[in-house]
């Protein structure tokens, strides 16, 4: 580990991180009391101390109820955070826990709970303790799933709860272009007591073991930095074809669209696009017209050879057209009268419903 590597995070580096939020009435703080997030909480109640006068902050700690230990964890961060002159919160994630999925479903939890405590303080951003570790193991984990460009990005540093995107809830990684060794190191440094969650080390978790596999990585010149630095090339790359892809809509149909469509494209048109910008340019129409979305790469990507072979077949067959017709994450796709339409899917029947 290199000394920059190890070198606690200053209070003008906490300044620079936390800046951008000094016109927020409130912040909320995911705390969960391990070291990244008992960082995340201490650098911004020294960052609001230094401002004299800044947001009001408030610590969520989130209790999922997986371990003993955890309601003694969730008291000591609000400990901490009283000592540090932050208001606490703790949530707790109640009924039955599923046996597949565990950690997905967590996440889900925890934005849901964190998303009721933003909403009643205006719709509060959210902030979370993200790291550039974090940053490198979601990019493997993503690439280990095939993910294009807009995968490989990674975690943004602001965007929307996920969701709870219609809700505009904001949130903030401001903590994800540093190493965890540095917020360990800011902790120690000050003498912060914080929680390991043997969880973090659970073989089980597919996160776990590409956790472990990272020094081993980093010996072959892989390292957290370069997996970072992907992500943001790739974020760089998702950024241009999103925009070029929205040019072309403006093009192939130009709004407002109707809500459950329809909404149809010329298929000589639509054919020439680059492969890419075919396949963003229906992923907008299905996302926007469906209601099951967002659309999966994959089956996106098995519609869009679908719908060009059948565009090729109607080519050979003296401009006869091919019938297509496919349902994909609540919208119906054809290809009528040299067009490619989309529109929303009828409701699906219950199995009640269907029975005779």
């Amino acid at each position: 580990m290199s000394a920059a590597e190890d070198t606690p995070v200053s209070a003008a580096e906490a300044q620079s991180l936390f800046g951008g939020f000094g016109s927020y009435p409130v912040l909320v703080l995911a705390v969960s009391g391990g070291p990244d997030s008992t960082a995340l909480l201490w650098l911004a109640a020294r960052w609001r101390r230094a401002l004299g006068r800044g947001p009001r902050l408030i610590a969520v700690t989130v209790d999922h109820g997986l371990r003993p230990e955890s309601k003694a964890e969730a008291l000591a961060v609000k400990r901490l955070a009283r000592a540090l002159g932050v208001e606490h919160r703790t949530l707790r994630w109640t009924g039955r826990k599923p046996k597949s999925g565990l950690q997905a479903a967590a996440r889900r939890a925890r934005y849901r709970l964190l998303a009721d405590v933003a909403r009643k303080h205006g719709h509060a951003p959210i902030l979370t303790a993200h790291t550039l570790d974090d940053q490198a193991e979601t990019v493997l984990f993503r690439m280990m799933r095939g993910s294009g460009i807009a995968g490989l990005a990674g975690m943004r540093q602001a965007g929307l709860l996920p969701g709870h995107e219609h809700e505009r809830i904001g949130l903030f990684r401001p903590l994800l272009e540093i190493p965890k060794s540095r917020l360990i190191a800011t902790l120690k440094a000050e003498n912060i007591p914080y929680i390991e969650d043997p969880s973090n080390r659970d073989p089980r978790f597919a996160r776990t073991r590409l956790r472990q596999l990272m020094p081993r990585l980093a010996a072959e010149g892989l390292t957290s930095a370069r997996l970072a630095r992907l992500a943001k090339r790739a974020l760089r790359a998702d950024a241009a074809v999103q925009e070029a892809s929205q040019a072309v809509l403006q093009r192939l149909a130009p709004g407002p669209w109707p809500k459950q469509g329809p909404v149809s494209f010329a298929v000589e048109e639509f054919q020439r696009l680059p492969e890419e910008l075919r396949l963003r340019v229906l992923e907008t129409a299905v996302n926007r017209i469906g209601d099951e979305g967002p659309v999966e790469l994959g089956a996106l990507e098995a519609l869009s050879e679908a719908l060009g072979n059948a565009i090729e077949m109607s080519r050979g067959a003296a401009g006869r057209p091919k019938s297509f017709r496919r349902t994909l994450a609540g919208a119906i796709v054809t290809l009528r009268d040299g067009q490619v339409r989309i529109e929303r899917a009828p409701p699906r029947r219950s199995r009640a419903q269907k029975r005779p």
